[in-house]
C-alpha cells in the first residue's frame, strides 16, 4: 500500500513540475514577440523585384536571398515598380527567407 502511495505522489510531483515548466516557456515567448512588434524600428532592404501580385511581392537582395512581403493595402510606391526593377523597401517588423513577413511596409522606392 505504501509503495502505491509513494508512486502516485512521485507521478503527481513530476506532472506538476513538467507542466509548470512548459507554461512558463510559452509565456516568455509571447512576451518577447510582443516586445519585437512594439519596437517598430524602421528598416530597409535593397534588391530586385522578382514578382508583384495583388497581395504580395518578392525582393531578392544582392546575396541572392529572396524575401516575401505581403500586405493588405498597396504600399506607397509599389504601383510604379515591376519585375526586374531595383528597389528599396522601407518596413517595420522582421523579414526572413523562411518565415512569413511580420510587419508593415512603409514604402517601396525605385532606384
Amino acid at each position: 500500500m505504501k509503495r502505491t502511495w509513494y508512486a502516485f505522489m512521485v507521478a503527481a510531483v513530476l506532472t506538476v513540475t513538467f507542466a509548470g515548466g512548459c507554461g512558463n516557456q510559452d509565456a516568455a515567448t509571447t512576451t518577447q514577440g510582443a516586445e519585437v512588434k512594439e519596437s517598430g524600428a524602421q528598416k530597409q532592404l535593397t534588391g530586385t523585384i522578382e514578382e508583384v501580385k495583388d497581395f504580395m511581392f518578392i525582393v531578392t537582395d544582392q546575396d541572392g536571398a529572396s524575401y516575401e512581403f505581403d500586405f493588405d493595402e498597396t504600399p506607397e510606391g509599389l504601383d510604379g515598380v515591376s519585375a526586374g526593377d531595383q528597389v528599396t523597401v522601407t518596413y517595420t517588423g522582421t523579414v526572413s527567407e523562411v518565415d512569413p513577413f511580420s510587419g508593415t511596409i512603409l514604402s517601396v522606392q525605385k532606384k
